[in-house]
């Protein structure tokens, strides 16, 4: 410890004093009381050079408003949509308008949080304009550091709950002031500081330069670094490992731009049943975190050695911060029992199975071809099949897909998602493959709880969870969820509320039919009583939901059909949603405010 620690007994109690120098704290640059720092770090403090003599952290945009600027990557459509530019040239030249922005995010390392885009067509010129009408600065002036747009970066959260990340960002990303970055020279610069930020010796540093939770560009200016080519060359191929296994991981959800195939589908992993393809992939997230921890220990061992901390600090990583989305500790967190976080992490997988099921119905995937098909605004199954040519798992025809309550429709969303594990797993073992997604994904135990409960009640409240509260699939509900259907809203155009409109009419008609059975069956003599009791309650029940129904169509759907109602997907789901007001199932917090 810096300075003296002495120690004396008082009333049997043990009390602590730290005695140290103002000098010492004069070695921490802005001087901070941080009497806890060891002397050997106050060294280096005192004699090594600064990041900021390598290179210094930089801020990036502002737009003063996100909602009219920034996008979750998945609400534009993909061809609107530049990335891996290098320059801005080359982002001017493409004439796009969305491109790749780094706002910071959740605690991750090496790799990741690569969610949002931004409007910087024209090079920026509406966020100029913009800017310049408020008169909040000179015109441009809140685009910082141009200069550094679409280089490849180092780069953290300024505001941080925990533990501080760095993360790799490869060519083609704007930043942002909340995802602050460092550019270097050379990739192999970057990758060596990469592997120096994600440190526990770093995370000591900034202990004593940033006592809170944010992480400014000037305390990571301050921070002592040592350059040698013998420790590089032992650090870079791990950190490039890290970040390629970290880059893995980001890219096996749905939810990242680069996604290709669900894992459990990848030829890897699948076996004739479910299980055994899931115990597959289990083994190999287990073996890919195991190995992420001991490279990052082994990242911090070589610099603990370079810095002579080896009596100060130790290299040891806790399984919780290792930051793989397929490692429960961190996904999950907390003090679950290792039997909870396995069960928490196979019903998330099953949903995911699920989720990329109905992504396959609408023709945003497809089993037979890699990554997004249908990503564009009005896109048809025209376009679908002009891709796909012989899907063994077609997409749907209408862009309507049915949720109910029984096998009403031949598309209705559980009939179709049973028919895609028929395809994607045969139908050898298919019961038992269906029964293996019913029993994970009723984490609650509940008694007769099967795949259209799922599907009823968890599915889009999943959905809108997964796509940060921007979903891709719009579920038109009736007031009661009688009635639900969801839609791709790529593909939606014009008269696509007239089609859910006529699944409203034909689910009435079939349901009419139904109540006239059912009110026959509790007059028939052939009935029994407790036939005629059930069925008179069946009749009451479905009367109920036919006026539900009726007046869903009257007071809200027919109305909305017949105004034709246009979407742009430029202005994103929270203003197109809106625009189809009780037709749609609320999303709460959705009419709330932008934070800009």
């Amino acid at each position: 410890m810096s300075g003296n620690q002495n120690s004396s007994r008082e009333q049997g109690m043990e009390k602590y004093f730290f005695r140290a120098s103002a000098v010492d704290f004069e070695k921490i640059p802005s001087a901070p009381i941080a009497y806890w720092v060891y002397q050997s770090v106050l060294d280096h403090f005192a004699g090594d050079k600064k990041l900021e003599d390598i290179s210094k952290p930089k801020q990036g945009a502002t737009t003063s408003n996100n909602s009219r600027f920034l996008r979750v990557w998945h609400e534009i459509s993909q061809s609107d949509f530049g990335t891996r530019l290098g320059s801005l040239k080359a982002a001017s030249d493409s004439r796009k308008t969305w491109f790749p922005y780094n706002k910071g995010g959740e605690f991750r390392r090496w790799y990741g949080n690569q969610d949002f885009v931004i409007n910087y067509k024209n090079d920026g010129q509406e966020i100029k304009d913009f800017h310049e009408e408020l008169n909040k600065t000179s015109p441009g002036g809140r685009l910082k550091n141009q200069d550094c747009y679409f280089k490849p970066s180092v780069s953290w959260s300024k505001i941080s709950s925990g533990t501080f990340a760095a993360r790799y960002f490869p060519q083609g990303f704007i930043f942002d002031v909340a995802g602050s970055a460092i550019f270097f020279d050379t990739d192999e610069s970057a990758t060596y500081f990469s592997g120096l930020l994600n440190t526990r010796y770093v995370r000591y540093v900034l202990g004593a330069l940033s006592p809170t939770l944010n992480f400014e560009a000037e305390h990571l200016c301050k921070i002592p670094v040592l350059r040698d080519a013998h420790i590089e060359m032992q650090v870079n191929p791990l950190v490039e490992e890290l970040i390629l296994r970290s880059k893995d991981d980001w890219d096996s959800v749905e939810t990242s731009w680069d996604f290709i195939t669900l894992l459990l589908l990848h030829p890897d992993h699948c076996q004739p049943t479910l299980k055994a393809s899931y115990q597959s992939l289990r083994t190999h997230w287990r073996e890919m975190t195991l190995e992420m921890q001991r490279l990052e220990e082994e990242n911090n061992r070589i610099f603990i050695d370079a810095y002579g901390l080896q009596d100060e600090l130790t290299p040891e990583v806790p399984l919780e911060e290792i930051t793989l989305t397929c490692n429960p500790h961190y996904r999950y967190g907390g003090d679950k029992s290792e039997e909870e976080l396995e069960a928490l992490l196979l019903a998330d997988t099953m949903r995911e199975l699920v989720s990329y099921a109905v992504g396959c119905m609408f023709g945003r995937y497809s089993l037979d071809k890699p990554g997004l098909i249908l990503a564009n605004q009005g896109e048809t199954l025209a376009d679908y099949l002009a891709q796909v040519p012989q899907p063994r798992f077609s997409a749907d025809d209408d862009n309507v897909i049915p949720l109910l309550d029984g096998d009403w429709f031949a598309d209705d969303i559980t009939l179709r998602v049973r028919q895609f594990l028929r395809v994607a797993f045969g139908d050898m073992h298919y019961e038992d493959n269906l029964a293996f997604i019913e029993q994970a994904l009723n984490v609650k135990g509940k008694r007769n709880y099967g795949l259209r409960d799922y599907l009823l009640g968890e599915f889009y409240a999943d959905h809108v969870k997964r796509y940060k509260k921007r979903p891709i699939y719009w579920q038109f509900s009736s007031p009661r969820g009688s009635f639900n259907a969801l839609i791709y809203m790529h593909r939606y155009r014009p008269d696509t509320v007239s089609v859910v409109l006529r699944y409203l009419r034909d689910y009435r008609e079939k349901l009419a039919t139904e109540k006239e059975r059912q009110a026959a069956i509790s007059i028939s003599p052939a009935s029994s009583q407790g036939d005629k009791t059930r069925a008179l309650k069946e009749t009451d029940r479905l009367a109920k939901v036919l006026a539900e129904l009726e007046d869903y169509e009257r007071d809200v759907l027919y109305p909305l059909a017949t105004q034709q109602k246009q979407i742009d997907l430029d202005e994103g789901v929270k203003v197109n949603y809106l625009k189809f007001g009780a037709a749609l199932k609320k999303i709460p917090g959705l009419a709330a405010k932008d934070e800009d």
